[in-house]
Order: structure tokens, then sequence, then C-alpha cells
């Protein structure tokens, strides 16, 4: 054989062997490196299916639930932000409002509660930002924003007496929303008023923005009222909700109530039952006579102007038939104008002239500085809510509504004002 012949051999030979090679590396056949190999990439799924499964463990078991939901846009100013947890404990809450400003929350003993320490602004965009932890020191997170509602659709009542005060017996609860109030029977039942003396307490629309609570008789003397307003989220008229959630209490001082006779021109004191003093008066002229009936003292003011001008008295020049400046201690009895005051520039009247345009005058001196004038003693001696009956004068009697003087309209018809 040549050496040619035999190279072409030897170079099929090794082509045939290499080509034998080949088919062993790829048959995968029972024994060898062979059976390794397929049971490797067997070992590669299962090592995938324990990662899944040991991510799947790490997953914490705190659920944070906040409310309201997030992207409300109506939220209620008392009870929105409220963060619970299940299954865990909360690590921290963040809330700010859209400014950046950071609102001051409380977190509960046993860390599964979050609420802010007060009411919330209106029409205000909040942001909330939760984090919680398990049992096993896993961490949850959830955020959430919302706005709060807007004035635009939202009422207030604004009420009196104030939170805390001591006024008379005749001292309604009075309440003067800011908004028409259409569905009145939803909204007086968020408004509860009681006392301590167990009297029943009523409450009368006089319009679709007032509402005054009362008993049958002046309130209990010592006693305690308490004005609970549940109206938060409370609907009074289409799209507009009631915001308020808060509790006043009041006391009820000792009872005086003093009656002023316009024709013998004196007021006589009474308190407990029992004449305390009786002093000389003069009331409105006979042109302008004052009111009768049974008023109460809604404002004090030791010196106030009064000008005709505000309450229909005017000249030809259209300015007031008085201006008065310094009028001294002056109590309203009256939105219309009606005052218990005293008096210094009336001389030899008290006790023999009504000469007034409607008030009661005192005998008083200009500066309100003597402390034993008529005046001031009455001042001195008289509380928001203390009741003035007025008799005997020309004019009629004051309109229920006209100030806090709902006691001239008898209690049938009182109650038939309740919407509830």
């Amino acid at each position: 054989m040549t050496d040619s012949k035999r190279r072409r051999a030897l170079m099929a030979a090794s082509a045939v062997l290499s080509s034998v090679l080949v088919l062993s590396a790829c048959s995968g056949g029972g024994d060898g490196d062979g059976e390794k190999n397929a049971g490797g990439g067997g070992d590669t799924k299962k090592t995938q299916a324990q990662v899944d499964a040991a991510a799947a463990k790490k997953v914490s078991d705190a659920r944070i639930s906040i409310t309201p939901k997030n992207g409300e846009t109506n939220a209620s100013i008392n009870n929105a932000a409220k963060v619970a947890v299940s299954e865990g404990t909360l690590t921290e809450v963040k809330m700010t409002a859209a400014n950046g400003a950071a609102v001051k929350g409380t977190l509960s003993a046993d860390k599964k509660t979050w609420s802010p320490d007060a009411a919330l602004e209106r029409s205000t965009a909040y942001k909330l930002n939760v984090t919680a932890k398990d049992a096993d020191g896993l961490t949850a997170h959830e955020n959430s924003s919302f706005t709060t509602v807007s004035p635009d659709n939202s009422f207030i009542g604004n009420f009196t007496p104030e939170d805390g005060s001591t006024v008379g017996v005749g001292m309604p609860v009075s309440l003067n929303f800011n908004k028409p109030i259409a569905n009145r029977k939803d909204v007086q039942k968020g408004i509860t008023v009681s006392t301590t003396s167990g009297q029943e307490v009523v409450g009368h629309w006089f319009n679709s923005q007032r509402l005054d609570f009362r008993p049958d008789q002046y309130w209990k003397e010592g006693s305690t009222v308490s004005l609970k307003l549940a109206l938060d989220g409370v609907e009074g008229a289409p799209g507009v909700v009631g915001v308020q959630q808060k509790t006043v209490t009041f006391k009820i001082g000792r009872n005086q109530v003093s009656t002023v006779d316009a024709a013998t021109k004196t007021m006589t004191i009474q308190q407990d039952g029992k004449t305390v003093k009786t002093i000389p008066i003069s009331a409105g002229a006979p042109a302008t006579p004052t009111y009768n009936g049974e008023m109460v003292i809604s404002e004090k003011f030791k010196e106030t102007r009064m000008n005709g001008a505000t309450v229909g008295f005017t000249d030809s020049d259209g300015k007031g038939e008085y201006d008065i400046k310094d009028v001294p201690h002056a109590m309203r009895l009256s939105t219309s104008g009606t005052f218990i005051h005293g008096n210094y520039w009336g001389k030899g009247i008290f006790g023999s002239a009504n000469t007034s345009h409607g008030c009661v005058g005192l005998e008083d001196v200009q500066g309100a500085g003597d402390p034993n004038k008529a005046g001031a003693w009455f001042f001195d001696n008289s509380l928001l809510g203390d009741v003035v009956i007025v008799k005997n004068s020309k004019d009629k009697t004051i309109a229920p509504d006209n100030g806090l003087n709902g006691w001239n309209m008898d209690w049938s018809k009182w109650k038939a004002g309740s919407a509830v």
C-alpha cells in the first residue's frame, strides 16, 4: 500500500471513531455520565421550586387596613385616616398634608391601631405611609391618599351656649347652620340634648337653618346640660354632609328671673323665687314701646355703640335718630335690637317716664365706672341666659325667633316644630 493510500485509510478510520464518540456522548444511556447529567437537569428544576416556595413563605402575615379607601375625595375630617393591622403590629405610620406638614397621631398601646390626634382640615389632600411586621419580623407596607370633604359639600352648626359655660335658666341650645337643611329629620337625629334634671328636651325648627332645644319649663337651677353632635357624614341636603362630632356641656346657675312692668316703670329681680331687688326703669316711649314677653339675655357689653340707623330709626337725612358711642352695661334681649342697658343721658326719668326707642333703661354713669348705679348692679348680677320678662307694655309679644326667646311659644306648638 502506498503512503497516500495508507493515509487515506487512517483518515477514514478516524472519522468513523469520531462519529461513534459523538453518538455515545449524545445518546444518554442508563449508566455513567449521561445519567448524571440528566439527573443534574432534574436537580435544577427542583431547586427553582424550592426557591419559589421559600419566597412565598417570606411574605409577611401582617395585614394593614386604611380608611378611607385610596382615592376617596369626600372623606370625613373626623373619622378618616384610621389605620389598623391584623396578624402583626404597626411599626411606622406617616401622615402628611399636601403641603408636606406632618399630621400628629397616636398609636394604641397594643400597636394595632393608629389615628390622628385632631380633626383634619377640610378640602385637603393627605397621604399615609404605613409599615407593619408580623411575628417573624417580616414587614408589610401600605400606602394611601385621600382628600377631605370641601366646605361647599359640608355644613356646620354654630351653637350657643359655649362649652363649659354657666348660664341662666332661660338659655336654650340654639344651632344656626351655615347651609339650608333639607333633611331635617336625619340632622335632628344626629343631635342629642340631655340634662341631669331629667327634664324632657325637644327641638324646634324655626326655619331651614335654625334649630333650638329647650324643656317645657326653664332649666332646673344647678343642673348640667349636654349637647352631643354626631353629624359627621349625615346628609343635610343633596351632596352636603355634616362634619361635626363633639360633645359640649354647660351648667345652669341660680334661677334669676327679672320682671319689667312698663306701666309701673319698675323691674323686680327674683333669684330662686325670692325678690332680691326692685329697680326703677324707663321703657319704650308710647310711639316706640318695648316688646312684651319672656326675653333671654344673649350678649353682654360693658360699653357699646348704639346707632338708630342700624335698627330703622332714622332722620330725614338718613342718619340715626340717635348715635350714642358709649352706652354702658348693655345686654341684648332680641336680634332686632332690644337691650336692657345703663342710661346716663336721661335725667329724672327712671320710675317716672318711658322715653326710649324700645329698650329698657337703668340709671347709670358715663364710662360705666360706678358700681353703685342700677345699671352696673344689674349687669354684674346677670348671666347670659337669664330671663327678663316685660309686661304691661303697649306693644305686641316678641316673636319666639327674635333672639333666644322660644319661651314665648306654647309647648304643644314647640313640639310640633320637631322633625323627630
